[in-house]
């Protein structure tokens, strides 16, 4: 009897189902909305780079267009949709929607015009009139300042942040390491994404905690990557219940 009581549970172990690991800590950041331009720091830094290799005479498709005013028109484009993504909120699919359709009739506008000319000609006259035109110099410069406002952000961060433990939700703050605490068992979690495109960025959201006899909840806002921070406070909670019901067994 004894025997077959083994090897019957021997598959269960071995079945190849690897439960994953609790960690024991999780920290928690809530950054600055800043954090959103880094499409605009990167396409910054390109235009940079292009623009001191290639030299601002630089032309594409012949003599029609300077490389300047099409890296200028791209820089523009991606710095208008950062900063769209930082005045509004689209919290629901619908609203993706209706913001990618308002773009593709704007670029359906510009290309019609573009190659029809004479449909509108005082609006085409305009368009032709738009061109714009930065030098390498602007754009290092463009990159250096947000560059440092970035560096000013993650290290502003590393004096404020918050710290999940088995039995202790930790927030550390000030130059000095001020610490408070407060208790982690039962404590509630509420994710919350409120904008599509910043959960597309950083994979962010709102992170709102309830710990148990605080009349107040804490709420951490753009907290990158908040749905895996999310399973790993439920799974490391989770164990910490089961060990408990077990020592009181």
């Amino acid at each position: 009897m004894a025997d077959d009581s083994t090897t019957s549970e021997e598959p269960k172990l071995g079945s190849g189902h690897h439960k994953e690991e609790v960690p024991d800590r999780i920290y928690l950041i809530s950054y600055p909305k800043i954090v959103f331009l880094y499409p605009t720091l990167f396409v910054s830094i390109v235009a940079a780079i292009f623009m001191t290799i290639a030299g601002e005479s630089a032309y594409v498709g012949g003599n029609r267009e300077h490389m300047a005013e099409v890296m200028a028109l791209v820089f523009l484009g991606v710095f208008g949709f950062n900063m769209t993504v930082l005045a509004f909120d689209f919290p629901r699919t619908t609203s993706l929607t209706l913001f990618f359709l308002g773009v593709a009739l704007f670029m359906g506008a510009w290309m019609l015009l573009r190659f029809n000319p004479d449909i509108v000609p005082a609006l085409t006259n305009v368009l032709k009139g738009l061109r714009p035109w930065a030098n390498s110099q602007m754009y290092w410069l463009f990159s250096g300042i947000l560059g440092l406002i970035f560096i000013c952000v993650g290290i502003y961060v590393r004096f404020d942040y918050w710290e999940v433990r088995g039995n202790e939700l930790l927030h550390h703050h000030g130059f000095l390491s001020d610490l408070e605490r407060f208790s982690a068992p039962n404590l509630k979690i509420d994710k919350e994404i409120s904008d599509i495109f910043e959960y597309i960025l950083l994979r962010s959201g709102r992170l709102v905690l309830h710990p148990r006899n605080e009349p107040r909840a804490i709420v951490l806002d753009n907290v990158p990557f908040i749905s895996k921070k999310e399973k790993q406070i439920t799974r490391m909670l989770g164990a910490l219940q089961v060990q408990v019901r077990q020592d009181n067994n």
